[in-house]
């Protein structure tokens, strides 16, 4: 089967309901089904960030593999990098179900998952068989618990069990469904926990993610904190509590974070602040709303090293990676850009 194939076979699936089509997509990709794309992609795309060498900027982001059950299938389909997690230390059930509602009309999902994963002992044995050298850039992602958490000593820990099987780790203080863990990106605990962390030693790039809800003065401190304490980079953005006035589905007042195209000018305009205030210290990942080049592309000239795909992958399928690539190749050389390293912040 074809990514092309796989796609058009999607909405077989759309009479299921959310949870249940995501997990036979996962179960699917393990098995292969959704194929390979073995075209060369155009050199401009190749990039270097976090000192790592990315043939493409165009990355799944972390949510949509928790347990690291489709890494190299997700790889072949065409993704630069794959970002898997949110893994805990324990294995937690999450939210009680429905938690994951498509908003069709809007382009969107709502989640309400709450860090759903079988924890970290199993996470880390199917990062340890898969084989390498991977196709592509590998990411793990890691949380706390809703239970019993100490994120000074559990997020250490997780970074330290994760990073010899990963490229890069980042640091989900985020989520809007664990009660408290957005409280953690506040100035002084964030400190607290990248001292406990020491990202330098960690002898892996560190990147944080934020949430887009975050004040507008909030923004300075914690890029600061992060550079101080050796951070690598930020992506920008997770979910947004956010409902914005323009939802028109019949899901659009369900709790949890919102994703997907209504995310997409408000993740944007986070990215570019991001952008001017770190000024070159930390490399920065945006994410939210992209389905498109063009997206994709204003995500880089916003200040995006590299760009993660969640929402638009769901609905548009493995078809869509190669979609977004072409076009971003079209894009780079319609404005004169050899590579993608030469539009980062071009328009910030």
């Amino acid at each position: 089967m074809t990514p092309s194939l796989a796609s058009a076979l999607m909405p077989l699936m759309r009479g299921l309901d959310a949870e249940t089509a995501h997990g036979l997509a996962l179960k699917a990709l393990a098995l292969g089904l959704a194929g390979r794309d073995d075209t060369t992609d155009a050199p401009s795309l190749a990039t270097r960030a976090l000192g790592l060498d990315f043939r493409n900027p165009i990355g799944l982001a972390a949510g949509f593999d928790k347990d690291a059950v489709a890494i190299l299938p997700l790889l072949r389909v065409g993704f630069g990098f794959v970002e898997a997690g949110t893994v805990t230390p324990r294995p937690q059930a999450g939210n009680p179900r429905p938690r994951l509602f498509r908003l069709t009309e809007d382009a969107a999902v709502i989640n309400r998952m709450g860090f759903n994963n079988a924890g970290l002992d199993s996470y880390l044995a199917r990062l340890r068989d898969l084989p390498r050298p991977l196709p592509g850039v590998l990411g793990a992602n890691v949380g706390v618990n809703k239970e019993g958490a100490d994120p000074e000593r559990d997020y250490p820990a997780l970074c330290r069990a994760v990073a010899p099987l990963a490229d890069y780790v980042t640091i989900n203080i985020s989520s809007p469904n664990t009660p408290g863990l957005r409280d953690l990106q506040g100035e002084a605990r964030l400190a607290s926990i990248l001292d406990a962390v020491s990202p330098p030693a960690l002898g892996k790039p560190v990147l944080v993610k934020l949430a887009p809800d975050l004040a507008e003065d909030a923004l300075t401190p914690i890029i600061e904190v992060c550079v101080t304490r050796g951070v690598a980079g930020l992506i920008i953005s997770n979910t947004t509590i956010a409902r914005p006035e323009t939802l028109r589905s019949a899901h659009k007042g369900e709790a949890g974070g919102l994703s997907g195209a209504p995310l997409f000018e408000r993740s944007t305009e986070m990215l570019a602040r991001a952008h001017r205030i770190a000024a070159g210290r930390l490399v920065l990942i945006g994410a939210g709303g992209v389905a498109t080049g063009a997206q994709a592309y204003a995500k880089i000239r916003a200040g995006a090293s590299l760009v993660q795909l969640y929402s638009g992958f769901a609905y548009g399928g493995p078809a869509l990676i190669g979609r977004i690539k072409r076009e971003l190749a079209d894009l780079l050389a319609r404005d004169g850009f050899a590579h993608v390293a030469d539009a980062v912040g071009t328009g910030a």
